[in-house]
C-alpha cells in the first residue's frame, strides 16, 4: 500500500507553479459587461466566461478563492496527464488498467469538450465507448455485467495482457428530402462485435456512446429534484406528445435508489460517482466507491489477475488506487468548469432561429433556463435541457435498457457550449453515438416524442432552417 502524501504536495505545487497565470484563471466575467447585455448571454449565470477559443471549456467558475484554485488545479492535473501501471516512481498516477479504455480523461475529453470518437470510418477512436450487458436484469443495480467481459469493452490492456476486443464500425445512407424538394443523406453507423463469435463468448447488449463535453456539470448538479421532477409528464397527461420522466438508479455511497442526472440516459445519479465510475471502467482505476479491478471471474481465470483483492505480480498501486482526497479533487474540478457565454445573440438571423426553436417545440424538452439559489442569491442558467428522459424512436435506439430507462430513452443531452465543439474539438460529431455529422443531421435523427418536432424542421424553409442552426451555434 502507497502513501502518496509527498507526491500530492509536490503535484499541488506544480500545478500552481504552471497554472499562475493560465488563462483558465483570467477570462471575462458577467461583471465586465453592461447589466443587460450580461443577463442576455451569460449561459452559466455567475459561472459564465467569455471565451469563444479553442480554450472556451477549460475556464474555472471565477472565484478568487487560493483554496478554490488549489483544488481546481490540482484536479485538472490529475485529469489531463496519463495514468501508468504500478509500480511506479510516480505514486500518485500509477495504478492504470490491468484493462483500459484511455490512459487519461483528457484522452477523451480533449480540452474538457468531446473528443472525435473516430479514427476513421470504420474504425472507433478511444472516446468512443461501448457499454456491455447480459440480457437479463437486476431491478436495483444497474445492467447485469457480461459474464467474461463484464460492463464495459476495455480494448487496451497491460503489457502481458491482452485487450478484450475491438468495435467495427460499417455506414449505411438514410435519405430524405425537406418539403420544399431538397434532398438530404444522412449516415448510420452499423456497429458489430466480431470478436464476440470468433472467441465463442455470448453476444452481449451493448450500447455505443461518444463522450460528452464535461462543462456545466456542477451547475446541474444545484437543480433541484422538485424542478426536474415538476417537468416529467410520464403519462403525457396534458397530451402533447412529450413524456419525459426521470431514470431512477443506484447511488452506491448511500446504497439507494435515487434519482439520475448524468450520463446519456441519466444513469448516474452524483457527479462524484461518475467520476469514479469513468476512472474504474475507463481507467481501471481502484476508488473507495469502486475498489475491486474492473475484471471478471473469467478473466481472472484467463489472465491471472485477483477477481476479488489486489492484483498480483505489483500491477496494483495504493488500495485504493485514487484515494478519496484525490478523487474529491477530480470532482471539484469538474464541479467547477464555467460555461461559455453565447455568441452573437444579438442578431437578428440568431433570434429568428431562437423563435423558431420555439415553435417546434424543441423547448418542451430542451429546458432553457432555471434559476437557482445560491450564497449570492439568485441566479439564471441556460443549459437547454430536463435531464429527463425521453423516448427517440427506433432509429436512435440501442436496446439496451439501463436501470429504468428503456431502449429507446434518452436523457435531453444539454446544449450549452453545442456551438463551440467545433473551434475546441475539430469535429461536429453529435448524438450519443456520434453519428451526426453537423446539428441539421442531428435534428434529422429526432424521433419518438420529438418527431413532431422533426416534421416541423422539415417543412421550414431553407432560410429558416438555417435560422434555427444558427441559433444552436450560438449557444
Amino acid at each position: 500500500m502507497k502513501t502518496p502524501v509527498v507526491s500530492l504536495c509536490v503535484l499541488i505545487a506544480g500545478v500552481l507553479l504552471v497554472h499562475a497565470c493560465a488563462a483558465t484563471d483570467s477570462a471575462l466575467s458577467p461583471a465586465s459587461l453592461p447589466e443587460k447585455q450580461a443577463a442576455f448571454v451569460t449561459s452559466g449565470g455567475r459561472a459564465t466566461v467569455f471565451d469563444n477559443s479553442k480554450d472556451a471549456f477549460s475556464h474555472r467558475i471565477p472565484n478568487p478563492g487560493l483554496d478554490h484554485r488549489t483544488q481546481f488545479f490540482t484536479g485538472e492535473s490529475l485529469f489531463d496527464q496519463n495514468w501508468v501501471a504500478a509500480p511506479s516512481s510516480t505514486l500518485a498516477r500509477d495504478g492504470l488498467g490491468p484493462l483500459f479504455n484511455a490512459r487519461s480523461c483528457a484522452a477523451c475529453h480533449g480540452k474538457d469538450g468531446r473528443s472525435n470518437p473516430f479514427l476513421s470510418e470504420t474504425e472507433p477512436d478511444q472516446a468512443l465507448l461501448v457499454r456491455l450487458s447480459a440480457a437479463s436484469q437486476n431491478p436495483q443495480l444497474e445492467q447485469l455485467p457480461h459474464a467474461v467481459l463484464g460492463g464495459q469493452l476495455q480494448p487496451f490492456a497491460l503489457p502481458l495482457l491482452k485487450g478484450e476486443g475491438s468495435l467495427k464500425i460499417n455506414w449505411k445512407t438514410v435519405t430524405g428530402s425537406y418539403a420544399d424538394g431538397t434532398s438530404y443523406r444522412l449516415t448510420e453507423p452499423v456497429f458489430t462485435l466480431p470478436f464476440i463469435a470468433e472467441q465463442g463468448l455470448d453476444m452481449p447488449l451493448f450500447s455505443v456512446r461518444q463522450s460528452p463535453q464535461v462543462i456545466g456539470l456542477g451547475l446541474l448538479a444545484q437543480i433541484p429534484e422538485s424542478m426536474l421532477l415538476g417537468q416529467s409528464d410520464p403519462e403525457d397527461r396534458d397530451q402533447d406528445g412529450i413524456s419525459g420522466r426521470p431514470n431512477r438508479v443506484w447511488d452506491v455511497a448511500q446504497q439507494k435508489n435515487v434519482l439520475g442526472r448524468f450520463g446519456w440516459k441519466a444513469n448516474q445519479p452524483n457527479l462524484q460517482q461518475q467520476v469514479a465510475g469513468a476512472f474504474h471502467g475507463d481507467l481501471g482505476i481502484t476508488t473507495s466507491l469502486f475498489p475491486l479491478e474492473d475484471v471478471t471471474e473469467a478473466q481472472s481465470a484467463i489472465h491471472n489477475i485477483a477477481y476479488d483483492g489486489p492484483v498480483p505480480n505489483g500491477m496494483q498501486g495504493s488500495d485504493p488506487e485514487l484515494p478519496d482526497r484525490l478523487l474529491e479533487r477530480v470532482t471539484f474540478y469538474i464541479a467547477n468548469l464555467a460555461v461559455p457565454a453565447r455568441r452573437h445573440a444579438e442578431r437578428e438571423t440568431v433570434k429568428k432561429g431562437e423563435a423558431l426553436f420555439t415553435q417546434l417545440a424543441c423547448q418542451k424538452c430542451h429546458t432553457p433556463r432555471y434559476t437557482l439559489d445560491s450564497s449570492g442569491g439568485k441566479d439564471t442558467i441556460a443549459p437547454y435541457s430536463d435531464l429527463l428522459l425521453h423516448d427517440m424512436g427506433p432509429a436512435l435506439a440501442d436496446h439496451r435498457p439501463d436501470f429504468e430507462a428503456t431502449g429507446q430513452e434518452w436523457r435531453t443531452p444539454p446544449l450549452w457550449g453545442i456551438g463551440l465543439i467545433e473551434t475546441v474539438n475539430g469535429h461536429t460529431r453529435f448524438l450519443h453515438d456520434g453519428r451526426a455529422r453537423n446539428l441539421t443531421e442531428a435534428v434529422l435523427w429526432h424521433g419518438g416524442e420529438a418527431q413532431a418536432s422533426q416534421q416541423a424542421f422539415s417543412v421550414l424553409s431553407a432560410e429558416e432552417r438555417q435560422h434555427l442552426i444558427e441559433f444552436l451555434e450560438s449557444l
